[in-house]
Protein backbone atom coordinates (compact mmCIF):
# COMPACT_ATOMS: atom_id res chain seq x y z
CA UNK A 1 0.00 0.00 0.00
CA UNK A 2 1.83 3.04 -1.20
CA UNK A 3 0.86 6.74 1.10
CA UNK A 4 0.65 10.42 -0.55
CA UNK A 5 0.88 13.42 0.77
CA UNK A 6 -1.26 15.91 1.33
CA UNK A 7 -2.01 17.43 -1.22
CA UNK A 8 -2.11 21.80 -0.42
CA UNK A 9 -3.87 24.40 -2.67
CA UNK A 10 -3.02 27.87 -0.69
CA UNK A 11 -4.70 31.27 -1.44
CA UNK A 12 -1.82 32.62 -2.05
CA UNK A 13 1.75 31.71 -3.14
CA UNK A 14 3.81 30.63 -0.15
CA UNK A 15 6.88 32.69 0.98
CA UNK A 16 10.78 31.33 1.00
CA UNK A 17 13.96 32.86 1.48
CA UNK A 18 17.17 31.75 -0.10
CA UNK A 19 20.72 32.95 -0.77
CA UNK A 20 22.27 33.45 -4.45
CA UNK A 21 24.67 35.51 -6.55
CA UNK A 22 23.38 38.37 -8.09
CA UNK A 23 24.15 38.32 -11.98
CA UNK A 24 24.14 40.22 -14.88
CA UNK A 25 24.32 39.21 -18.84
CA UNK A 26 27.75 40.18 -20.79
CA UNK A 27 25.66 42.98 -22.78
CA UNK A 28 23.81 44.46 -19.97
CA UNK A 29 20.65 44.02 -21.40
CA UNK A 30 19.84 40.98 -18.53
CA UNK A 31 19.98 40.15 -14.85
CA UNK A 32 19.02 37.55 -12.65
CA UNK A 33 20.76 35.24 -10.04
CA UNK A 34 22.78 32.20 -9.72
CA UNK A 35 22.35 29.71 -6.60
CA UNK A 36 25.12 28.34 -4.68
CA UNK A 37 24.71 24.83 -4.47
CA UNK A 38 22.50 22.51 -6.92
CA UNK A 39 21.64 24.26 -10.36
CA UNK A 40 23.99 26.71 -9.61
CA UNK A 41 25.61 26.61 -13.27
CA UNK A 42 22.19 27.54 -14.66
CA UNK A 43 20.96 31.15 -14.20
CA UNK A 44 17.80 32.33 -13.53
CA UNK A 45 15.35 35.23 -14.09
CA UNK A 46 12.74 37.14 -11.67
CA UNK A 47 10.09 35.25 -12.51
CA UNK A 48 11.27 31.30 -13.97
CA UNK A 49 11.14 27.98 -13.87
CA UNK A 50 13.15 25.43 -12.72
CA UNK A 51 14.95 22.80 -15.22
CA UNK A 52 16.52 19.62 -14.07
CA UNK A 53 20.17 20.44 -13.15
CA UNK A 54 21.45 16.76 -14.23
CA UNK A 55 19.87 17.44 -18.09
CA UNK A 56 16.75 14.84 -17.52
CA UNK A 57 13.12 15.50 -19.53
CA UNK A 58 11.31 15.01 -16.81
CA UNK A 59 9.28 18.31 -15.00
CA UNK A 60 10.94 19.60 -11.90
CA UNK A 61 10.56 19.02 -8.93
CA UNK A 62 10.53 15.19 -9.65
CA UNK A 63 10.08 13.24 -6.27
CA UNK A 64 12.87 10.66 -8.42
CA UNK A 65 15.25 13.19 -8.35
CA UNK A 66 16.97 17.02 -6.52
CA UNK A 67 16.00 19.23 -9.17
CA UNK A 68 13.63 22.27 -8.78
CA UNK A 69 14.46 25.37 -7.14
CA UNK A 70 14.69 24.59 -3.01
CA UNK A 71 14.16 27.64 -0.48
CA UNK A 72 14.00 27.23 2.95
CA UNK A 73 10.98 28.78 5.06
CA UNK A 74 12.57 31.07 7.73
CA UNK A 75 14.17 34.17 6.95
CA UNK A 76 16.73 33.69 10.06
CA UNK A 77 17.83 30.15 8.66
CA UNK A 78 18.39 31.90 5.01
CA UNK A 79 20.56 34.75 6.89
CA UNK A 80 22.75 32.31 8.56
CA UNK A 81 23.79 31.03 5.61
CA UNK A 82 25.39 34.03 4.57
CA UNK A 83 27.74 33.97 7.76
CA UNK A 84 29.69 30.14 6.30
CA UNK A 85 32.92 31.38 4.44
CA UNK A 86 31.73 30.07 1.30
CA UNK A 87 28.61 32.50 0.85
CA UNK A 88 29.86 35.53 2.25
CA UNK A 89 29.38 37.28 -0.71
CA UNK A 90 25.95 35.90 -1.43
CA UNK A 91 22.42 38.31 -1.47
CA UNK A 92 19.61 37.28 0.46
CA UNK A 93 16.70 36.29 -1.58
CA UNK A 94 12.60 36.65 -0.85
CA UNK A 95 10.49 34.27 -3.09
CA UNK A 96 6.95 33.57 -4.09
CA UNK A 97 6.96 29.83 -4.17
CA UNK A 98 4.79 29.21 -7.37
CA UNK A 99 3.37 25.87 -9.07
CA UNK A 100 3.86 22.25 -7.77
CA UNK A 101 6.37 21.63 -4.83
CA UNK A 102 7.39 19.50 -2.19
CA UNK A 103 6.94 20.54 1.49
CA UNK A 104 10.11 19.23 3.85
CA UNK A 105 10.39 20.29 7.65
CA UNK A 106 12.79 23.13 6.80
CA UNK A 107 11.32 24.37 3.10
CA UNK A 108 10.39 23.60 0.38
CA UNK A 109 11.41 22.18 -3.38
CA UNK A 110 9.34 23.23 -6.48
CA UNK A 111 8.58 23.85 -9.77
CA UNK A 112 8.40 28.06 -10.50
CA UNK A 113 8.93 31.19 -8.45
CA UNK A 114 9.08 35.43 -8.19
CA UNK A 115 11.90 36.65 -6.42
CA UNK A 116 10.10 39.54 -5.06
CA UNK A 117 13.29 40.88 -2.69
CA UNK A 118 16.79 41.22 -3.44
CA UNK A 119 18.90 42.32 -0.18
CA UNK A 120 22.29 42.67 -1.06
CA UNK A 121 24.79 42.84 2.31
CA UNK A 122 27.14 45.67 3.02
CA UNK A 123 30.61 46.52 1.08
CA UNK A 124 33.92 44.82 1.77
CA UNK A 125 34.67 48.29 3.84
CA UNK A 126 31.59 47.75 5.65
CA UNK A 127 29.60 50.60 4.58
CA UNK A 128 26.36 50.35 3.18
CA UNK A 129 26.26 48.75 -0.69
CA UNK A 130 24.78 51.35 -3.61
CA UNK A 131 25.92 49.25 -6.44
CA UNK A 132 26.58 46.12 -7.56
CA UNK A 133 30.20 45.81 -9.30
CA UNK A 134 31.84 42.46 -11.61
CA UNK A 135 33.03 40.22 -8.96
CA UNK A 136 35.51 38.53 -10.94
CA UNK A 137 33.52 36.06 -11.75
CA UNK A 138 31.05 34.18 -13.56
CA UNK A 139 29.22 31.88 -15.90
CA UNK A 140 29.21 31.84 -19.62
CA UNK A 141 27.54 35.05 -20.36
CA UNK A 142 27.04 35.74 -17.12
CA UNK A 143 28.82 38.11 -15.31
CA UNK A 144 28.63 37.86 -11.08
CA UNK A 145 28.50 40.72 -9.07
CA UNK A 146 29.61 41.67 -5.29
CA UNK A 147 27.34 44.65 -3.25
CA UNK A 148 29.83 47.60 -3.38
CA UNK A 149 29.88 51.53 -1.38
CA UNK A 150 30.40 54.18 -3.53
CA UNK A 151 33.67 54.60 -2.54
CA UNK A 152 34.86 51.37 -3.47
CA UNK A 153 32.71 50.55 -6.36
CA UNK A 154 34.62 54.09 -8.26
CA UNK A 155 37.54 52.94 -10.86
CA UNK A 156 38.96 50.08 -11.63
CA UNK A 157 37.60 49.32 -14.70
CA UNK A 158 34.66 47.31 -13.80
CA UNK A 159 31.34 46.70 -14.80
CA UNK A 160 29.07 48.37 -12.85
CA UNK A 161 25.39 49.19 -12.00
CA UNK A 162 23.40 51.07 -9.35
CA UNK A 163 21.02 49.14 -7.09
CA UNK A 164 17.88 50.72 -8.88
CA UNK A 165 19.64 49.85 -12.23
CA UNK A 166 19.69 46.15 -11.44
CA UNK A 167 16.27 46.36 -10.47
CA UNK A 168 15.24 47.96 -13.80
CA UNK A 169 17.11 45.31 -16.23
CA UNK A 170 15.88 42.25 -13.65
CA UNK A 171 12.21 43.57 -14.53
CA UNK A 172 8.69 41.60 -13.02
CA UNK A 173 8.75 44.49 -10.07
CA UNK A 174 11.92 43.38 -8.26
CA UNK A 175 12.73 45.43 -5.03
CA UNK A 176 16.46 45.82 -4.10
CA UNK A 177 17.58 46.80 -1.01
CA UNK A 178 20.72 46.92 1.12
CA UNK A 179 21.34 46.19 4.66
CA UNK A 180 22.81 48.29 7.10
CA UNK A 181 26.46 49.18 7.44
CA UNK A 182 28.60 47.10 9.48
CA UNK A 183 29.10 49.33 13.06
CA UNK A 184 32.05 51.58 13.04
CA UNK A 185 32.32 51.53 8.80
CA UNK A 186 33.44 54.86 7.52
CA UNK A 187 31.16 56.93 6.35
CA UNK A 188 29.80 56.26 2.66
CA UNK A 189 31.72 58.40 -0.14
CA UNK A 190 29.34 61.04 -1.68
CA UNK A 191 29.56 60.30 -5.58
CA UNK A 192 28.97 62.18 -8.93
CA UNK A 193 30.16 65.81 -6.90
CA UNK A 194 30.99 68.80 -9.21
CA UNK A 195 33.42 71.50 -8.14
CA UNK A 196 31.15 73.98 -5.86
CA UNK A 197 30.21 71.08 -4.03
CA UNK A 198 33.88 69.91 -3.57
CA UNK A 199 34.46 73.50 -2.43
CA UNK A 200 31.89 73.19 0.09
CA UNK A 201 33.11 70.41 1.31
CA UNK A 202 36.73 71.34 1.51
CA UNK A 203 35.55 74.61 3.44
CA UNK A 204 33.48 72.41 5.97
CA UNK A 205 37.03 70.26 6.56
CA UNK A 206 38.66 73.39 6.99
CA UNK A 207 36.25 74.90 9.37
CA UNK A 208 36.20 71.49 11.28
CA UNK A 209 39.89 71.71 11.48
CA UNK A 210 40.47 75.73 12.53
CA UNK A 211 37.67 74.02 15.61
CA UNK A 212 39.60 71.08 16.81
CA UNK A 213 42.85 73.34 16.93
CA UNK A 214 41.24 76.17 19.02
CA UNK A 215 39.67 73.33 21.75
CA UNK A 216 43.19 71.62 21.18
CA UNK A 217 44.60 74.87 22.15
CA UNK A 218 42.38 75.52 24.80
CA UNK A 219 42.27 72.22 26.49
CA UNK A 220 46.75 73.02 26.82
CA UNK A 221 46.21 76.42 28.18
CA UNK A 222 48.74 79.07 28.09
CA UNK A 223 51.79 76.65 28.78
Amino acid sequence: MRFRLPAERPATPPTGYKVAHPVLSQDGTRAGFTGVSLGGALPYGVLDEARCAYGRRHRAPHRRCDCGFHCVHARAEAEGLLCTAEHRAAALLEVAVLGAYIRFERGFRYARQRVRVLTVGPCGCGAAATRLADAGWGRPGWRALDAVCGGCGRGGGRVSVTLGRFAEVAGEGLRVTAAPAVPGAPAPVPTGLGLPELAAEAALLQARLDWFQSELGRLRGPG
